[in-house]
């Protein structure tokens, strides 16, 4: 699980440009960067957050990341992959009350399993601590 978030970071950290970006949409990869808290990802936090992510890709800490650290990544990925793969097809059996091995318009409409659980006041609208708590239940963060 924990290489999973890593090959998640390294996405997010190859994906982003070495130069200062605002953070005005609180995106989570953008809040992990930002270190002093300026609300602006600078090159310096670009390149903490690169150093620190060779350090974890790194796991015999040689200074390289070889093959066989890369394969541990890549089965990591696969392994997350697969078990995602079973999460949606346990969900698709769910939504398929009629057992006809399909998922019609009304059967997909009829379930909000994640919106049910989340709404733990049942007022029938998620408040930003219920968001969150659902989020960090099936996201593990």
């Amino acid at each position: 699980m924990k290489q999973a978030s890593l090959a998640a970071a390294l996405a997010a950290a190859l994906a982003l440009p070495a130069l200062p970006v605002q953070a005005q949409t609180a995106s989570p990869v953008l809040q992990r960067l930002d270190a002093n808290n300026d609300s602006a990802v600078s090159r310096d936090e670009i390149l903490a957050a690169r150093a620190k992510l060779f350090a974890r890709l790194d796991a015999n800490s040689d200074g390289v990341v070889d093959e066989h650290e890369t394969e541990r990544l890549r089965d990591a990925i696969m392994d997350r992959a697969t078990a995602m793969q079973a999460r949606l097809a346990n969900q698709m059996r769910r939504l398929d009350t009629s057992g006809d091995g399909k998922v019609s318009q009304d059967e997909f409409r009829a379930r909000a399993l994640f919106f049910d659980l989340a709404d733990r006041d049942g007022d029938g609208t998620l408040s930003a601590a219920e968001f969150l708590a659902i989020r960090s239940i099936v996201f593990n963060r």
